[in-house]
């Protein structure tokens, strides 16, 4: 979360005290998607000064990611990973082609082009000296199996379930430590593809003061978690001493019904909005969020702060307003 008097959100509870008292090498692998960019502004702001030297960029090509607050940092080829240097490493993975992706491509092609990535990434954490591996995983997971469920989805739900087996025996057999986050819903700066997204749709149109636009002829439900509260807690899995595997969904302390989300938007960024939507219909209810139970204990244990749902919107809509005066 953001700190009183801090610009930006930063890491909080045992994982960014133990990254502060150590001199373990952060390895960013897909460093310049939502999440990668949000993860790095939130190390900058806990590394500070040391920043620079102790975190490395690497995505599917050679580029310079910006960072709020005028920081800058190279990003180089993956196929530049196995090279680094070996020291002890923390390892996040990423760098993964998205569901859209699988809908423009051939089943084959998208398969192939997501191993090699893993592959890159698996081949390199010996040789580096990775410690410990964050992977990125979905809550798609759960919908690998599920024939109601688009064909799409199910690739991609397949191969993040081959994702977590292959790291996890990564973590038994090396003896080393992994960490997988099955992600259903997230908040926080550097939000993309914004028109994909229920809550940044809705604070669009909150920040060009319309009503607030509610499309779903149905109950959806969804859970919110920071990006940067996440994240903490995967710093604090990460720098665990033992080896081994944890795994987890996200879920926020709060479940909530798109009514609900766009209530909170509205009241949050002015006086409240109207809101716009469709007859509920005879559909079943929408439910994509995950069980928090795990990620919850977790996020208790490592002393992690929990960001409320309303300071989450606060911190979205503060970045798609910096980012919309910026374009």
């Amino acid at each position: 979360m953001t700190a009183p008097g801090a610009a930006f959100p930063a890491l909080t509870g045992d994982g960014a005290r133990r990254l502060l008292d150590s001199r373990d090498r952060v390895v960013v692998v897909g460093a310049g998607g939502w999440l990668g960019l949000a993860t790095l502004e939130a190390l900058r702001e806990t590394l500070g000064a040391t920043f620079s030297d102790r975190v490395v960029c690497f995505g599917s090509n050679e580029r310079t990611l910006a960072l709020r607050g005028g920081t800058v940092i190279a990003q180089r080829p993956l196929a530049e990973l196995a090279a680094l240097p070996p020291a002890p490493s923390l390892v996040l993975h990423l760098a993964f082609l998205t569901q859209e992706k699988a809908k423009q491509m051939s089943d084959a092609a998208y398969v192939g082009a997501n191993a090699a990535i893993s592959g890159a990434v698996l081949d390199a954490l010996g040789p580096i000296g990775a410690r410990a591996v964050f992977v990125a995983s979905s809550g798609a997971v759960h919908m690998a199996d599920d024939e109601a469920a688009e064909a799409s989805k199910r690739l991609y739900g397949a191969l993040k379930r081959d994702d977590e087996a292959r790291f996890a025996a990564w973590a038994r057999d090396a003896g080393k430590r992994t960490v997988i986050a099955r992600v259903f819903n997230v908040s926080g700066p550097y939000i993309n593809k914004q028109s994909s997204y229920a809550l940044a749709c809705f604070i669009a149109d909150a920040l060009a003061d319309r009503p607030i636009a509610v499309k779903a002829p149905r109950p959806v439900w969804r859970s919110y978690v920071a990006i940067s509260e996440l994240m903490s807690v995967v710093f604090g899995a990460m720098t665990e001493a033992e080896s081994g595997c944890v795994s987890f969904d996200t879920a926020g302390d709060e479940v909530l019904e798109m009514a609900d989300i766009a209530r909170v938007v509205g009241e949050g960024l002015a006086s409240p909005h109207a809101m716009e939507r469709p007859p509920l219909g005879d559909l079943p209810p929408d439910r994509y969020f995950g069980d928090g139970a795990v990620y919850r204990s977790l996020r208790r244990g490592y002393g992690v702060e929990s960001v409320s749902f309303s300071c989450q919107v606060d911190e979205t809509a503060r970045f798609m307003a910096q980012a919309a005066q910026v374009g």
